[in-house]
């Protein structure tokens, strides 16, 4: 059977194929595959004018391409004689048309789910083919601990020459597996140079994330910890809540240290040590409780959307996006420089912050900063969309929000409806609700916010989408937003080091001890701003 795929403007392209036969088994065999396919799929992913070979018979097809189209069922009779079939991706939304580029910044080709045997991972041409599969425009493919040695190889400090655009593939590095991996993981984006010096593997790197932080900082990179909500686990769904998690996972764990430290950048002049925070992989109260927390410190941290693909989710690239605006052509530095500036939104691909703004300030726009002389009335203004079938499915909206998919436009279902409400938050609490219907359309938004202090504004419908904040400044003072807030932080530095002390080398023991002293200093200073 030769596929015949095309996109929406009937442009040859790359869709997703699950084929089964009438009793549900699987084509071609899980258990014979290899890449380009991958055994823990269901799905294959099929290039326009390639060939499956299916037996005679009758056959069901899905055909997809990411969460900006829809879904395609049909079934067909295959003969004895060669046929052809044509698939065109029918799309719903395509925020690419108003300058928002989908990216996962936390792929990989080794470990996990992937192939070990016979090759050590897979190749660059096979991720290639799942992202534009899946209609994600960038790819970073990071590699880390499993087959470390082997996919080293690919790194070269640029997009992979494989790269198709406006779908960009890159190597980087996950610190995970090695080093400081125990404090939490560390996603190192745009990096010039991927060995840390002293040795050419991983066995040498250090113990403390500041320390990594601080190399790849110096060199331009983007980073941030992965998967943040592992070691933050709380037995509550408030948010933001009180409760000091154990700090005893591979997440963002060292970053509540991290993020009150400043490191020379490329040019010297200091930077905040940590760009953003990974979402959308873990459950979203563990993993947002932190980052509002940070924010209402007064920190700038920005979110960035992540699968970990193949490890915490392996059925497909993509389940967890970024989408950022750009002005000019798509690039992978200025994509990256996007997420750093919060000119991006985050989520699942099912809904869609497309615009946001305050006053005309828009996010990720000159600091994302807008300034008040005093308090007033403001004026918030979002365009937003989101897609929901119309028939609910109540065992996954009914789920809890610590069970997978944990980012789902699903669970932001109102009862019965088609409805999603979107929320505009000040300090991590929602002070405005509008319910849209989940339709596909693309909804303009307006609403009066009263800001009496300095304070941070976001948008979300949670959870599916999250943008990043826009910071409103009123008589130059600086955000302290919650008192509450930073003594959470506070006791969570300790906390951390309880968990994570002995995990660090004794070479790097005085250091250690400094940085974490270093954030309680900071966090015990903004205390005393607010009693002052």
């Amino acid at each position: 059977m030769t596929l015949r795929v095309l996109d929406e403007n009937n442009q040859p392209s790359a869709g997703a194929f699950e084929i089964r036969d009438r009793w549900g088994r699987v084509y071609p065999s899980q258990a014979k595959r290899l890449a380009p396919d991958f055994a823990f799929h269901p799905q294959i992913y099929r290039y326009d004018q390639e060939i499956i070979e299916l037996p005679p018979g009758e056959f069901h097809i899905e055909f997809s391409r990411g969460p900006e189209s829809f879904k395609e069922k049909r079934v067909v009779q295959i003969g004895d004689l060669p046929t052809e079939l044509t698939f065109k991706v029918r799309r719903w939304i395509d925020p690419s048309l108003k300058g928002w580029w989908s990216g996962d910044h936390h792929i990989h080709a080794a470990g996990c789910a992937h192939y070990s045997n016979p090759t050590e991972g897979v190749h660059a041409p096979d991720m290639l083919r799942h992202c534009m599969g899946e209609d994600l425009k960038i790819g970073a493919n990071l590699t880390w601990g499993p087959c470390f040695d082997y996919q080293k190889q690919f790194f070269t400090g640029e997009i992979d020459p494989v790269s198709r655009f406006p779908y960009l593939l890159r190597y980087d590095i996950e610190i995970s597996g090695f080093g400081s991996h125990r404090s939490g993981h560390l996603c190192l984006l745009r990096l010039r140079n991927q060995m840390y010096p002293g040795g050419d593997s991983m066995a040498h790197w250090p113990t403390l994330c500041l320390n990594s932080l601080k190399w790849a900082k110096a060199q331009g990179a983007l980073s941030g910890p992965a998967h943040s909500g592992w070691g933050l686990q709380v037995a509550t769904d408030k948010l933001p809540n009180y409760i000091i998690p154990p700090f005893d996972g591979i997440g963002a764990n060292e970053y509540i240290v991290d993020v009150t430290h400043e490191v020379p950048g490329p040019t010297g002049a200091l930077e905040p040590a940590v760009d953003f925070i990974s979402t959308v992989d873990t459950p979203y109260v563990w993993e947002l409780n932190i980052w509002y927390h940070t924010l209402n410190a007064g920190f700038r941290t920005r979110i960035s959307g992540e699968t970990d693909f193949p490890c915490i989710y392996g059925e497909r690239v993509g389940l967890g996006r970024s989408y950022v605006k750009l002005s000019g052509p798509l690039n992978y530095d200025d994509w990256c420089q996007g997420i750093r500036m919060g000119r991006n939104y985050v989520g699942d691909g099912r809904s869609h912050i497309l615009h946001f703004e305050i006053n005309g300030q828009e996010m990720g726009v000159d600091r994302s900063e807008l300034n008040l002389d005093q308090p007033q009335v403001v004026n918030v203004r979002t365009q937003v969309a989101a897609l929901l079938d119309e028939s609910p499915q109540p065992s996954l909206q009914n789920r809890s929000y610590t069970e997978k998919p944990y980012w789902h436009i699903e669970r932001a279902r109102i009862d019965a409806t088609r409805e999603v409400p979107v929320e505009i938050l000040v300090n991590g609490l929602p002070v405005a609700s509008t319910n849209i219907v989940a339709d596909g359309r693309v909804y303009d938004l307006d609403w009066q916010i009263p800001m009496d202090k300095s304070s941070w504004v976001a948008v979300r419908i949670l959870p599916s989408s999250h943008s990043n904040p826009i910071f409103v400044l009123v008589d130059d003072k600086p955000i302290r937003a919650s008192k509450e807030s930073i003594e959470w932080c506070l006791k969570s530095v300790d906390q951390c080091w309880n968990q994570k002390q002995n995990f660090i080398s004794a070479a790097e023991r005085v250091e250690a001890e400094a940085a974490y002293e270093h954030a309680r200093q900071v966090y015990r200073a903004r205390l005393a701003e607010l009693e002052e």
